[in-house]
Protein backbone atom coordinates (compact mmCIF):
# COMPACT_ATOMS: atom_id res chain seq x y z
CA UNK A 1 0.00 0.00 0.00
CA UNK A 2 1.87 3.08 -1.28
CA UNK A 3 0.66 6.74 0.13
CA UNK A 4 -0.01 6.72 3.63
CA UNK A 5 -3.29 8.96 4.33
CA UNK A 6 -1.52 11.88 2.64
CA UNK A 7 -3.15 13.63 -1.17
CA UNK A 8 -1.47 11.99 -4.51
CA UNK A 9 -0.43 15.82 -5.35
CA UNK A 10 1.84 16.41 -2.71
CA UNK A 11 5.22 14.85 -3.78
CA UNK A 12 3.56 12.76 -6.40
CA UNK A 13 7.11 12.01 -7.52
CA UNK A 14 7.93 10.41 -4.49
CA UNK A 15 4.39 8.01 -4.72
CA UNK A 16 5.52 7.04 -8.16
CA UNK A 17 9.02 5.99 -7.34
CA UNK A 18 8.32 4.07 -4.80
CA UNK A 19 5.16 2.23 -6.90
CA UNK A 20 7.59 1.01 -9.35
CA UNK A 21 10.42 -0.15 -7.23
CA UNK A 22 7.19 -2.08 -5.58
CA UNK A 23 6.17 -3.29 -8.64
CA UNK A 24 9.95 -4.01 -10.33
CA UNK A 25 10.81 -5.84 -6.89
CA UNK A 26 7.99 -7.39 -6.18
CA UNK A 27 5.34 -7.99 -8.89
CA UNK A 28 3.56 -10.37 -7.18
CA UNK A 29 1.35 -8.37 -4.84
CA UNK A 30 -1.18 -6.07 -6.04
CA UNK A 31 -0.25 -2.55 -5.24
CA UNK A 32 -2.99 0.78 -4.73
CA UNK A 33 -2.37 4.33 -2.92
CA UNK A 34 -3.76 5.14 0.56
CA UNK A 35 -4.93 9.17 0.06
CA UNK A 36 -6.21 11.86 2.77
CA UNK A 37 -9.52 11.81 4.07
CA UNK A 38 -12.25 12.68 1.67
CA UNK A 39 -10.32 12.03 -1.54
CA UNK A 40 -9.56 9.20 -3.62
CA UNK A 41 -6.44 7.20 -5.42
CA UNK A 42 -8.50 7.52 -9.12
CA UNK A 43 -7.99 11.59 -8.98
CA UNK A 44 -4.09 10.92 -9.60
CA UNK A 45 -3.10 7.66 -10.29
CA UNK A 46 -6.10 6.07 -12.05
CA UNK A 47 -4.02 5.41 -15.39
CA UNK A 48 -0.88 4.91 -13.62
CA UNK A 49 0.37 1.10 -14.80
CA UNK A 50 1.45 0.64 -11.41
CA UNK A 51 -2.04 1.08 -10.03
CA UNK A 52 -3.60 -2.55 -9.67
CA UNK A 53 -6.63 -1.40 -7.54
CA UNK A 54 -8.57 2.51 -6.33
CA UNK A 55 -8.51 3.34 -3.10
CA UNK A 56 -10.83 6.07 -0.75
CA UNK A 57 -11.13 7.24 2.33
CA UNK A 58 -14.26 8.27 2.79
CA UNK A 59 -13.09 9.21 6.35
CA UNK A 60 -14.92 10.17 9.55
CA UNK A 61 -17.07 13.28 9.21
CA UNK A 62 -20.69 14.10 9.18
CA UNK A 63 -22.89 15.59 6.47
CA UNK A 64 -23.01 18.91 8.11
CA UNK A 65 -18.87 18.82 9.06
CA UNK A 66 -17.98 20.00 5.88
CA UNK A 67 -14.30 21.51 5.80
CA UNK A 68 -13.27 24.46 3.32
CA UNK A 69 -11.51 21.81 1.05
CA UNK A 70 -14.24 19.94 1.06
CA UNK A 71 -16.50 21.94 -0.94
CA UNK A 72 -15.99 21.65 -4.61
CA UNK A 73 -16.06 17.47 -3.84
CA UNK A 74 -18.18 16.81 -0.69
CA UNK A 75 -19.74 13.85 0.01
CA UNK A 76 -20.79 13.69 3.18
CA UNK A 77 -21.07 10.10 4.47
CA UNK A 78 -22.09 9.10 1.07
CA UNK A 79 -19.02 6.52 1.01
CA UNK A 80 -21.17 4.84 -2.05
CA UNK A 81 -20.77 7.81 -4.23
CA UNK A 82 -16.72 7.36 -4.33
CA UNK A 83 -17.43 3.89 -5.98
CA UNK A 84 -19.77 5.04 -8.71
CA UNK A 85 -17.33 7.83 -9.64
CA UNK A 86 -14.03 5.49 -9.18
CA UNK A 87 -16.06 2.67 -11.57
CA UNK A 88 -16.92 5.76 -14.19
CA UNK A 89 -13.66 6.27 -14.85
CA UNK A 90 -11.94 3.93 -17.64
CA UNK A 91 -10.44 1.82 -17.47
CA UNK A 92 -12.25 0.27 -14.90
CA UNK A 93 -10.57 -0.95 -11.60
CA UNK A 94 -11.25 -2.81 -8.16
CA UNK A 95 -11.75 0.20 -5.48
CA UNK A 96 -12.89 0.14 -1.79
CA UNK A 97 -12.93 2.03 1.28
CA UNK A 98 -9.69 1.74 3.14
CA UNK A 99 -11.05 4.58 5.84
CA UNK A 100 -14.28 4.97 6.77
CA UNK A 101 -15.51 6.48 10.22
CA UNK A 102 -13.91 4.34 12.81
CA UNK A 103 -16.21 2.68 15.95
CA UNK A 104 -16.09 4.66 18.89
CA UNK A 105 -13.93 7.33 17.15
CA UNK A 106 -15.81 11.06 17.20
CA UNK A 107 -17.93 12.72 14.72
CA UNK A 108 -15.54 14.54 12.63
CA UNK A 109 -12.36 13.13 14.04
CA UNK A 110 -10.67 16.14 16.49
CA UNK A 111 -13.22 17.57 18.59
CA UNK A 112 -14.54 14.56 21.55
CA UNK A 113 -17.26 16.48 22.84
CA UNK A 114 -19.29 15.47 19.34
CA UNK A 115 -21.23 12.12 19.41
CA UNK A 116 -19.25 9.37 18.40
CA UNK A 117 -19.58 6.86 15.60
CA UNK A 118 -21.54 3.18 16.75
CA UNK A 119 -21.52 -0.03 15.18
CA UNK A 120 -24.66 0.78 13.16
CA UNK A 121 -22.73 3.49 11.75
CA UNK A 122 -19.79 0.77 10.63
CA UNK A 123 -22.71 -1.51 9.21
CA UNK A 124 -23.76 1.42 6.89
CA UNK A 125 -20.58 2.01 6.06
CA UNK A 126 -19.99 -1.23 4.91
CA UNK A 127 -23.69 -2.16 2.83
CA UNK A 128 -23.55 1.30 1.49
CA UNK A 129 -19.77 1.03 -0.47
CA UNK A 130 -20.20 -2.75 -1.02
CA UNK A 131 -23.37 -2.84 -2.92
CA UNK A 132 -22.70 0.09 -4.73
CA UNK A 133 -19.47 -2.21 -6.21
CA UNK A 134 -16.48 -1.73 -4.02
CA UNK A 135 -14.22 -4.92 -3.86
CA UNK A 136 -14.05 -5.10 0.01
CA UNK A 137 -14.41 -2.96 2.91
CA UNK A 138 -12.10 -2.09 5.64
CA UNK A 139 -13.57 -1.48 9.57
CA UNK A 140 -11.67 0.13 11.93
CA UNK A 141 -12.00 1.19 15.51
CA UNK A 142 -10.19 4.01 17.30
CA UNK A 143 -8.78 1.86 20.34
CA UNK A 144 -7.13 -0.96 18.02
CA UNK A 145 -6.18 1.68 15.79
CA UNK A 146 -4.02 3.30 18.18
CA UNK A 147 -3.15 -0.09 20.12
CA UNK A 148 -4.37 2.17 23.53
CA UNK A 149 -3.49 0.47 26.35
CA UNK A 150 -3.46 1.05 30.24
CA UNK A 151 -0.42 3.79 31.30
CA UNK A 152 0.07 5.85 27.63
CA UNK A 153 -0.17 9.23 28.56
CA UNK A 154 -1.56 10.22 25.60
CA UNK A 155 -4.82 8.89 23.74
CA UNK A 156 -5.82 10.00 20.53
CA UNK A 157 -9.20 10.95 19.27
CA UNK A 158 -10.82 10.56 22.85
CA UNK A 159 -10.65 6.74 22.75
CA UNK A 160 -12.65 5.87 25.84
CA UNK A 161 -11.48 2.17 25.87
CA UNK A 162 -8.47 -0.13 25.71
CA UNK A 163 -7.52 -2.28 22.37
CA UNK A 164 -8.19 -5.54 24.39
CA UNK A 165 -11.55 -4.22 25.21
CA UNK A 166 -12.05 -2.67 22.01
CA UNK A 167 -11.90 -5.90 19.87
CA UNK A 168 -15.01 -6.85 21.25
CA UNK A 169 -16.86 -4.02 19.90
CA UNK A 170 -20.06 -4.98 18.31
CA UNK A 171 -19.20 -3.71 14.78
CA UNK A 172 -16.07 -5.98 15.08
CA UNK A 173 -18.64 -9.22 14.99
CA UNK A 174 -20.49 -7.73 12.81
CA UNK A 175 -18.38 -7.36 10.01
CA UNK A 176 -18.75 -11.05 9.61
CA UNK A 177 -22.39 -11.30 8.44
CA UNK A 178 -21.10 -8.79 5.54
CA UNK A 179 -19.10 -11.16 4.01
CA UNK A 180 -21.28 -14.28 4.66
CA UNK A 181 -24.00 -12.72 2.96
CA UNK A 182 -22.06 -11.54 0.07
CA UNK A 183 -20.29 -15.47 -0.32
CA UNK A 184 -23.80 -16.97 -0.19
CA UNK A 185 -24.58 -16.11 -3.82
CA UNK A 186 -22.56 -16.18 -7.22
CA UNK A 187 -20.19 -13.31 -6.32
CA UNK A 188 -18.60 -12.36 -9.61
CA UNK A 189 -21.78 -11.87 -11.54
CA UNK A 190 -23.02 -9.09 -8.57
CA UNK A 191 -23.85 -5.54 -10.04
CA UNK A 192 -24.89 -2.29 -8.71
CA UNK A 193 -28.62 -1.16 -10.13
CA UNK A 194 -29.84 2.00 -9.38
CA UNK A 195 -32.94 0.93 -11.08
CA UNK A 196 -34.47 -1.42 -8.33
CA UNK A 197 -35.35 1.04 -5.96
CA UNK A 198 -38.21 2.68 -7.05
CA UNK A 199 -38.94 5.31 -4.67
CA UNK A 200 -35.53 6.08 -3.93
CA UNK A 201 -34.42 8.68 -1.43
CA UNK A 202 -30.97 10.38 -0.26
CA UNK A 203 -28.95 10.67 3.17
CA UNK A 204 -29.98 7.83 5.51
CA UNK A 205 -32.82 6.88 3.48
CA UNK A 206 -30.55 5.83 0.85
CA UNK A 207 -31.07 2.36 -0.46
CA UNK A 208 -28.46 0.90 -2.30
CA UNK A 209 -29.72 -2.63 -4.04
CA UNK A 210 -27.41 -4.95 -5.76
CA UNK A 211 -27.95 -8.26 -8.08
CA UNK A 212 -26.93 -11.42 -9.68
CA UNK A 213 -28.61 -13.26 -12.54
CA UNK A 214 -30.95 -14.86 -10.12
CA UNK A 215 -30.80 -12.69 -6.65
CA UNK A 216 -30.71 -9.59 -5.61
CA UNK A 217 -29.81 -7.55 -2.04
CA UNK A 218 -31.16 -4.50 -0.86
CA UNK A 219 -30.27 -2.34 2.37
CA UNK A 220 -32.46 0.36 4.37
CA UNK A 221 -30.68 1.92 7.19
CA UNK A 222 -33.31 3.17 8.77
CA UNK A 223 -35.83 0.17 8.45
CA UNK A 224 -38.21 2.37 6.61
CA UNK A 225 -40.35 0.73 3.96
CA UNK A 226 -39.40 0.67 0.15
CA UNK A 227 -40.90 -0.21 -3.27
CA UNK A 228 -38.81 -2.57 -5.62
CA UNK A 229 -38.75 -3.43 -9.56
CA UNK A 230 -39.14 -7.02 -9.86
CA UNK A 231 -38.74 -8.95 -13.20
CA UNK A 232 -34.80 -8.06 -13.13
CA UNK A 233 -33.82 -11.04 -12.12
CA UNK A 234 -34.60 -14.38 -13.43
CA UNK A 235 -37.34 -17.19 -12.21
CA UNK A 236 -41.12 -16.90 -12.37
CA UNK A 237 -41.22 -16.54 -9.07
CA UNK A 238 -39.07 -15.01 -5.96
CA UNK A 239 -38.70 -15.98 -2.14
CA UNK A 240 -38.19 -12.81 -0.37
CA UNK A 241 -36.69 -12.18 3.18
CA UNK A 242 -34.87 -9.63 5.50
CA UNK A 243 -31.50 -10.49 6.93
CA UNK A 244 -30.73 -8.80 10.03
CA UNK A 245 -26.82 -6.94 9.85
CA UNK A 246 -26.66 -7.17 13.67
CA UNK A 247 -26.80 -10.96 14.08
CA UNK A 248 -26.86 -12.49 10.24
CA UNK A 249 -29.84 -14.42 11.00
CA UNK A 250 -32.86 -13.99 8.77
CA UNK A 251 -36.86 -13.38 8.75
CA UNK A 252 -38.98 -15.35 5.71
CA UNK A 253 -41.15 -12.68 4.01
CA UNK A 254 -42.63 -14.93 1.46
CA UNK A 255 -43.10 -15.95 -1.77
CA UNK A 256 -44.46 -13.67 -5.47
CA UNK A 257 -44.90 -13.61 -8.80
CA UNK A 258 -41.71 -11.91 -10.18
CA UNK A 259 -43.81 -9.38 -12.31
CA UNK A 260 -44.52 -5.35 -11.53
CA UNK A 261 -43.60 -4.15 -8.16
CA UNK A 262 -43.63 -4.89 -4.75
CA UNK A 263 -43.55 -3.09 -1.02
CA UNK A 264 -41.72 -4.29 1.40
CA UNK A 265 -41.74 -3.20 5.51
CA UNK A 266 -38.86 -3.96 7.26
CA UNK A 267 -39.14 -5.11 10.78
CA UNK A 268 -39.80 -2.88 13.53
CA UNK A 269 -40.57 0.99 13.93
CA UNK A 270 -38.50 3.07 11.66
CA UNK A 271 -35.03 4.57 13.41
CA UNK A 272 -31.45 4.97 12.38
CA UNK A 273 -29.31 1.79 12.62
CA UNK A 274 -32.84 -0.10 12.37
CA UNK A 275 -31.13 -1.58 9.41
CA UNK A 276 -31.96 -4.66 7.02
CA UNK A 277 -30.84 -6.42 4.12
CA UNK A 278 -33.73 -7.39 1.94
CA UNK A 279 -32.96 -10.84 -0.24
CA UNK A 280 -34.82 -11.86 -3.27
CA UNK A 281 -34.00 -15.11 -4.24
CA UNK A 282 -35.64 -16.62 -7.99
CA UNK A 283 -37.22 -20.11 -6.37
CA UNK A 284 -35.66 -22.20 -8.41
CA UNK A 285 -31.96 -21.58 -6.99
CA UNK A 286 -31.15 -22.93 -3.97
CA UNK A 287 -29.39 -20.55 -1.46
CA UNK A 288 -28.83 -20.49 1.58
CA UNK A 289 -31.53 -18.65 4.01
CA UNK A 290 -29.38 -18.48 6.70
Amino acid sequence: MNGGDIRGDVRPEIWKTIAGTLQSNDGNHLVTFHPFGRTQSSQWFHNEPWLDFNMFQSGHRRYDQVGKDDVRSWKGEDNWRYVLEDYAKRPPKPTLDGEPSYENIPQGLHDTTQPYWTAADCRRYAYWSIFAGSCGHTYGDNAVMQMHKPGDRNRAYGARNYWFEAIDDPGSFQMQHVARLMLSRPFFERVYDSTLVVDQSRGYDFIPATRGRSYLFAYTYTGRAFTVALGRISGKTIRACWYDPRTGASQTIGIFENVGTHRFQPPRKRQNGNDWVLIIDDTSKVYSLF
